[in-house]
């Protein structure tokens, strides 16, 4: 103990850890716009626990700018009020397009399939937090320190055998 008494952490100057050298294999390369498809739509996917949206937005022309929902029958769009019922599910929809500044100034439309409500509005997210940045890369930034670019990974795990679900296990009976 006398080594650690010795040491007065009030006057020693703490020694900063020397920075690390960058990798350059580790830095970001700046990502280059892709080109929208031939008719003018840039396409995103996204995923949450079984959900799956399959996203496409192009900057608003004549019609204005809506945010559109595939539903069960393709020849009609529904818009988010209609699909998205919770205030919660509806803003998890528009968040990249709020954080970056172009809600009303792009069109959307996105077909869902799988999971929930909640589920598939967090797909909706990413879907179009990805096609935005194919969109215009210099979005990438805001997107990224907002998290709207990641996947959220979590899954329902299995339910095991012997057990009456993934963790929970059948009522024991002493007797």
């Amino acid at each position: 103990m006398e080594g650690v008494d010795a040491l007065n952490f009030a006057t020693d100057p703490v020694v900063p850890a020397a920075p690390k050298p960058l990798n350059p294999e580790n830095v970001r390369k700046p990502r280059i716009a892709k080109p929208a498809d031939k008719r003018g739509w840039w396409w995103g996917t996204g995923r949450r626990k079984t959900a799956v949206a399959r996203v496409r937005l192009k900057p608003a022309d004549g019609d204005g700018a809506k945010i559109q929902f595939i539903g069960n029958d393709p020849k009609k769009l529904r818009s988010l009020e209609d699909y998205f019922s919770e205030d919660r599910d509806r803003a998890d929809a528009v968040a990249p397009l709020r954080v970056t500044g172009l809600l009303g100034r792009v069109q959307v439309i996105a077909q869902c399939h799988g999971g929930g409500t909640m589920g598939q509005a967090q797909a909706v997210r990413l879907g179009i937090a990805r096609a935005l940045r194919d969109y215009d890369p210099n979005l990438e930034q805001a997107l990224r320190d907002n998290r709207l670019l990641t996947r959220d990974s979590r899954e329902v795990e299995r339910k095991k055998y012997g057990q009456a679900g993934a963790r929970r296990r059948f009522q024991f009976s002493k007797r």
